[in-house]
């Protein structure tokens, strides 16, 4: 299965050395001839020459080294734009441990033709986190419980498994996005939904990491919280701050086809 459209595989790392390879590889393998981007905060375990070294082997391969960790959500931000700059129709993201399974990727693909965003989902398939501890679970079930609640949003918004159709969502859009941490998954999304993008949802399966040590601290969940008030008081008290015409009305955006 090749793509159709020119096609981006986004990996933001930060001590990754013992994943890395592994998963360039396996994607690789699956013979979808997209090029990969992968963005390094400036890694001490020796990530980012292992991906100099995969670049400099693979001209689709590019590299982005930033000085530090900057946080998630710029990560993010950077990738995106910088395939809407080399001219990317579609960008699909995820992590580099592994607890997003390559070999989903094609299911993501084969949305692409009729919805603006795909995500995947963990809350639509019992047992779809196994191995996750206790707390680990507690974290995410209380995101996916508030975004709901808060925003009135029925999705998973705080996952980083997503395809985007760049060619039919404008880079400006993105421009309404203030998050640089974690936060920024959920506020993306929002943003997005919100102006109306279609959205697919296809369920998942998260395992915990075998290999390296999440990158997700207590903070970050405060952080996340915080912008999570700050974002339903822009919805409510200045509602233009997030808005911009471009998708169509839409009843339901999770099952609505593209034209």
């Amino acid at each position: 299965m090749r793509t159709q459209r020119r096609t981006l595989i986004f990996i933001p790392t930060y001590n990754e050395a013992e994943n890395v390879q592994g998963l360039y590889r396996q994607i690789e393998g699956l013979g979808l001839g997209c090029d990969f981007l992968f963005l390094d905060d400036n890694s001490p375990d020796g990530t980012g020459e292992i991906i100099d070294s995969l670049a400099e082997a693979n001209p689709r391969v590019h590299t982005i080294h930033r000085p530090g960790k900057l946080g998630i959500g710029s990560a993010h931000t950077d990738g995106i734009h910088w395939a809407y700059a080399q001219g990317y129709e579609v960008l699909i993201t995820l992590d580099c441990d592994f607890t997003h399974s390559p070999d989903r990727i094609p299911d993501f693909i084969a949305c692409a033709s009729d919805y603006h965003v795909v995500i995947g989902s963990r809350f639509m398939q019992e047992g779809s986190l196994p191995g996750w501890n206790a707390f680990r679970k507690s974290l995410t079930y209380s995101g996916h419980y508030m975004t709901n609640l808060l925003l009135r949003m029925p999705l998973d918004a705080t996952g980083a498994f997503r395809l985007y159709r760049l060619d039919r969502i404008p880079e400006d859009i993105f421009g309404l996005i203030a998050s640089r941490g974690y936060s920024f998954f959920f506020e993306s999304l929002y943003v997005l939904w919100l102006n109306g993008a279609m959205v697919k949802e296809i369920p998942i399966s998260l395992p915990a990491r075998t290999q390296g040590n999440s990158k997700m601290e207590i903070r970050d969940a405060y952080q996340s919280f915080h912008l999570l008030l700050k974002l339903l008081r822009r919805r409510i008290v200045e509602p233009k701050t997030l808005h911009y015409s471009v998708f169509p009305a839409v009843t339901d955006r999770r099952e609505m086809k593209v034209n």
